[in-house]
């Protein structure tokens, strides 16, 4: 694709970046948890012990689409993987293979890291999402359920 270049994200890039994880929320309609801020972006992107990481695809001179993502590990495979928390394509730009191309991107960043997987979550009721992944050859794994642990229970149970 002549149009399309997949680029790391750089800390000059985190306005772009927290414009796209409101574009998600909103999508997913989630808006009303976004609480990220460029200051905390840069610090948790970017700084010295950054907690991800960011892929951007650029359409032409466009910032198109992200996909933000960190490393996990599997004790079944005694090997690391990739976990995709994020992957939004924004909606005028959509079905130019963008999407597709940042998993791509994702999944020969996971092969050269030496990573057993790649994976990450969708929300049940993004039939376009789930069919898109499908096509893929990514597998459904319905037969575990996703728990959090965030706000007051966190606090209490760290104690």
């Amino acid at each position: 694709m002549p149009n399309l270049r997949i680029v790391p994200a750089t800390v000059d890039d985190v306005p772009v970046i927290l414009e796209l994880i409101r574009a998600l929320a909103e999508y997913e309609k989630l808006s009303h948890i976004v609480a990220a801020t460029e200051e905390q972006l840069r610090a948790t992107l970017f700084g010295a012990r950054p907690g991800a990481e960011v892929l951007l695809a650029m359409w032409d001179a466009e910032c198109a689409a992200f996909a933000l993502f960190f490393p996990n590990y599997s004790t079944f495979l005694a090997q690391p993987g990739i976990y995709l928390e994020d992957l939004y394509v924004k909606p005028h730009l959509r079905g130019k293979g963008i999407g597709a191309a940042l998993l791509a991107a994702l999944a020969r960043l996971a092969m050269e890291r030496n990573c057993g997987r790649v994976e990450w979550s969708v929300l049940d009721w993004n039939a376009p999402s789930i069919g898109f992944y499908k096509k893929l050859g990514a597998v459904a794994m319905d037969e575990w359920t996703t728990f959090r642990l965030s706000g007051p229970a966190l606090a209490r149970l760290a104690g």
